[in-house]
């Protein structure tokens, strides 16, 4: 074993063997790599024309917060690199079959690479060491939680997939000084992820991809490595505070329907659960995208607007049952063809049947029995009583009669909107949560 006055020795190659009389029983003897800790401040090579291969690999243990309104993915990441370092080698048998050393990383050179969507400071720790093998890999692992920018598209929020973008690079190394490379396969990056996964939270990771693009800056050329990291919202919170108390409520708005148009009770039904919904609104507004329009935004304002419109349709209907009953307008000529036409006993609406109105004389009739304009039972209806309704042929009981299907008509309609909006969105959100 040679002396401690050479602490390196010139081998084949261009490398250099480290001297192992400073290893012993009591550890190593940190002036064997004094010559080497003397020189971190530049890249360790032997020619400067050759480029220094920088191997990446990281394991994504977290995704601890997605932020929609600024855009933001924040995760946490366990970076591994490794090199090859010229400068340092030994032979295992002269040292005592050591194989394997740690050195702290403030005195070696470490390759400058940054994640260039990362919007924090590097607050890597203090006190990091490499491991250092005997034929001179470096190998740094580091944690890191990372603020990257992220393109994020809520519109199909809670149910939404985003990829996001996590691309390796340096700022001072062009690709002339540095090259980036793979220390483990992507599928190998995408298993440790899945098993060392840390959180069970609202994100999911689905796959990572890469790419190698360069980056041009100026006149200067850069290595990249460009990770794609799909991550998948887990909707099932969403669903049961969002989704299904809404769904109630616009069932039970669709369902008071089925109360008699002539009710009382229906017009503050509809009013009390209008103003439920709002309070509902109110109540999960934290939860919802404070950005962008969302799907999910979307089918609240639908609901919204379909108890809105069940209310003034409640309103006006009821006013029209207390104007046929007092002094019914005459009624245009296609609005009377078209009720001749639409006339057929209703089979998903429950029709209630009209009462007597003993003042007027207003019987409930269908309009399959109703005669042409100018007849009744037969008979011509005389001038006085042809005046009554504009000129229309109409008796006043015929046409307080046709004013109440008109009425018991747009309510029907109404419902079956009803209907169909909710079986449309229960599918939509089958198919959403499935694919």
């Amino acid at each position: 074993m040679e002396g401690r006055g050479s602490l390196f020795s010139t081998g084949r190659a261009n490398t250099f063997t480290i001297n192992c009389s400073g290893f012993d029983q009591q550890g190593v003897d940190p002036t064997v790599f004094q010559s080497v800790f003397n020189k971190k401040d530049f890249r360790p090579v032997t020619n400067f024309s050759i480029p220094t291969r920088i191997n990446i690999s990281f394991t994504l243990s977290a995704i601890l917060e997605v932020d929609a309104q600024l855009q933001l993915l924040t995760s946490f990441l366990w970076l591994k690199l490794s090199w090859n370092h010229p400068f340092i080698s030994w032979d295992p048998q002269e040292c005592g079959d050591i194989k394997k050393l740690t050195i702290t990383a403030e005195n070696l050179w470490l390759p400058d690479i940054f994640i260039v969507e990362s919007m924090d400071v590097d607050q890597t720790p203090d006190g990091l060491s490499a491991y250092v093998s005997n034929d001179g890999r470096v190998v740094y692992n580091k944690p890191m939680r990372v603020t990257s920018i992220c393109n994020l598209d809520i519109f199909y929020f809670p149910f939404d997939q985003q990829n996001c973008t996590l691309t390796f690079s340096s700022f001072l190394y062009t690709e002339e000084s540095m090259l980036l490379g793979m220390d483990k396969e992507v599928w190998e990056i995408m298993d440790n992820s899945r098993d060392l996964g840390r959180t069970q939270g609202e994100w999911e990771l689905l796959g990572i991809n890469k790419a190698t693009p360069k980056m041009s800056v100026g006149t200067s050329l850069f290595d990249q490595i460009v990770f794609y990291v799909a991550i998948r919202r887990r909707p099932t919170l969403y669903v049961i505070n969002l989704l299904v108390p809404s769904s109630f409520l616009v069932a039970i708005d669709a369902l008071s329907f089925y109360l008699p148009a002539e009710s009382e009770n229906r017009a503050p039904f509809k009013m009390t659960l209008l103003l439920g919904y709002n309070v509902f609104l109110l109540n999960i507004s934290d939860l919802l995208p404070a950005t962008g329009t969302s799907l999910i935004s979307v089918y609240f304002a639908l609901c919204l607007s379909l108890m809105v419109l069940s209310l003034l349709e409640t309103i006006f209907i009821t006013y029209l049952l207390h104007l046929a009953t007092t002094q019914p307008p005459p009624m245009p000529c296609w609005l009377h063809s078209l009720l001749l036409h639409h006339a057929s006993p209703r089979t998903c609406y429950p029709a209630v049947p009209h009462k007597e109105n003993t003042s007027l004389g207003l019987i409930s009739t269908h309009l399959s029995g109703l005669k042409e304009p100018g007849k009744l039972g037969g008979k011509e209806l005389g001038p006085k009583e042809a005046e009554l309704n504009g000129g229309s042929g109409l008796t006043r009981a015929q046409l307080a009669d046709l004013w109440v299907q008109f009425g018991h008509m747009m309510d029907n309609l109404l419902f079956r909107i009803y209907l169909l909006f909710l079986a449309t969105s229960v599918t939509t959100v089958l198919v959403l949560w499935n694919t």
